[in-house]
């Protein structure tokens, strides 16, 4: 009997199959230091996993700055990007899952709050095969936390959200998938994210194989 397989993977991007939270963390923290701010803790859930422009706007209330909020956004995006060209570092784990999903033929999709271009870059880096269809922030209404990303990847897949099983490493990312209604599983990696229902947590996708990711859907 062939080993159970899950129908589909939807995979977030940054944090999640490449390391590059630290990154944006980096750009988020250049940015605001040039508005007079330090970013510490408590800024973690306005910066890890939230779209650009969330972040920008966090940004633009707390330092009070006359400059226009889509400057700020157009300097995140730039920041970002060359950091992410200059390094882009997969998660272990990362690319032998997405070699075993593609051997047994299940389908995956890249859902990402990054922007194209961003999405772009690190697709050069790693491969684009490996994925049947690939979401960036511009490709929804709206982006992560919202359900809208992980509900355009799987009607892209033909599949029922609830077949699906979607990988995060934040709290904004798991809260999207699970609003779309996948299964979700959770490796955390700059902030810790609680098992709650609907949402397993491992420490590395090393763990994860396609019975493990079968099991998240059957449950």
């Amino acid at each position: 009997m062939p080993a159970p397989r899950p129908a589909a993977v939807l995979f977030d991007m940054d944090g999640t199959l490449v390391d590059t939270e630290h990154l944006w963390w980096q750009a988020a923290a250049e940015l605001a230091a040039e508005l007079d701010l330090a970013l510490t803790d408590d800024d973690l859930p306005e910066v890890l996993g939230q779209a650009v422009e969330h972040t920008a706007a966090h940004l633009h209330r707390s330092s009070r700055t006359g400059r226009p909020e889509a400057e700020l956004v157009a300097r995140l995006n730039e920041s970002f990007a060359a950091k992410v060209a200059a390094q882009v570092v997969p998660r272990p784990g990362a690319l032998a899952l997405l070699a075993a999903l593609r051997a047994a033929g299940v389908p995956t999709a890249l859902v990402s709050a990054s922007p194209r271009r961003v999405v772009d870059l690190v697709l050069a880096a790693i491969g684009a095969h490996w994925f049947s269809t690939t979401l960036a922030a511009e490709d929804t209404p709206r982006t992560k936390p919202a359900p809208d990303p992980y509900l355009a990847a799987a009607e892209r897949l033909g599949l029922p959200p609830a077949r699906c099983v979607a990988v995060e490493d934040t709290p904004t990312g798991v809260a999207s998938a699970r609003a779309a209604g996948c299964a979700v599983l959770a490796v955390p990696s700059a902030v810790p994210i609680p098992a709650v229902a609907g949402t397993t947590v491992l420490d590395s996708l090393v763990r994860a194989d396609l019975p493990f990711l079968a099991a998240l859907t059957a449950a």
